[in-house]
């Protein structure tokens, strides 16, 4: 089994931890030219027209989308389960994964598009990085409640809700956006973050971000076209980033959801 992925995409993340979760074998490829809207690696751009990781090879099967992927390794690896039993603790787990796939991605997108790649500076930058503080602080306190009294979001054990959080919460902890110390959503992610299948998984998000010193480089010369798409568009106009979105399209180094023009 293969996947193609980058260690900084939270989609990614949800994978890999479901996959060692469930003990499943599987390798790691990171399409070349991966954020240019084009890629050199042909079975990667064959696999999936949208040319986004995750996107999971298993025999003659091709699949993308992360929540797909999660679907297809429960449909297939029923043990361990990864979704509560009850037809209504499995709608919560699937609306806590849908809030953080798209609201709360694109506040962390957005903070890596101001940090990683200086789309905007000074006072600019100042003001998105107070919306998203704002917007993190309610969505963080929505997760509180969905988590209450219990120590899992999935309900009796880690489960699907908890790792669909996790690369969210974890990425906000990175950016100087954790929850409240001694909270219990803080409480949550130092438990979860000695989990094996978490910690490896954030260990190589730690060093890929580590190594996003030089990226703003990276983009001023072509080599990325970053995907501006539905909630993260959305996101970058309501924050008061219309000027980057404009200066991007200018610039030719953004890009959106296939198929293009």
């Amino acid at each position: 089994m293969l996947l193609y992925e980058h260690p900084l995409s939270s989609y990614v993340q949800k994978v890999k931890i479901a996959l060692r979760e469930k003990g499943i074998d599987f390798a790691v490829e990171l399409p070349k030219a991966l954020g240019s809207g084009t890629t050199t690696t042909a079975p990667f751009a064959a696999a999936n027209p949208r040319v986004e990781v995750p996107t999971l090879i298993d025999g003659d099967t091709r699949i993308f989308d992360s929540t797909v992927i999660l679907e297809y390794l429960e449909d297939k690896w029923p043990t361990p389960p990864l979704l509560p039993a009850s037809p209504a603790a499995r709608a919560k787990a699937r609306m806590i994964e849908e809030i953080c796939d798209t609201h709360y991605e694109a506040i962390n997108w957005g903070l890596g598009e101001i940090r990683f790649f200086r789309r905007a500076e000074g006072a600019l930058a100042e003001t998105m990085a107070a919306a998203a503080a704002r917007q993190t602080a309610a969505i963080q306190a929505w997760l509180a409640d969905q988590l209450g009294l219990g120590d899992w979001f999935n309900g009796d054990a880690f489960g699907w809700a908890d790792l669909a959080v996790a690369p969210y919460l974890n990425r906000s902890r990175y950016f100087d956006l954790a929850p409240a110390s001694g909270s219990r959503l803080a409480r949550w992610l130092e438990r979860i973050r000695d989990r094996p299948s978490v910690a490896r998984t954030f260990a190589e998000f730690q060093a890929a971000a580590d190594a996003m010193g030089d990226a703003y480089k990276r983009l001023a010369v072509g080599s990325y076209r970053r995907e501006y798409r539905d909630h993260r568009l959305e996101w970058m106009i309501k924050s008061g980033g219309i000027q980057v979105v404009l200066d991007g399209l200018s610039n030719n180094n953004i890009r959106f959801s296939w198929p293009e023009g």
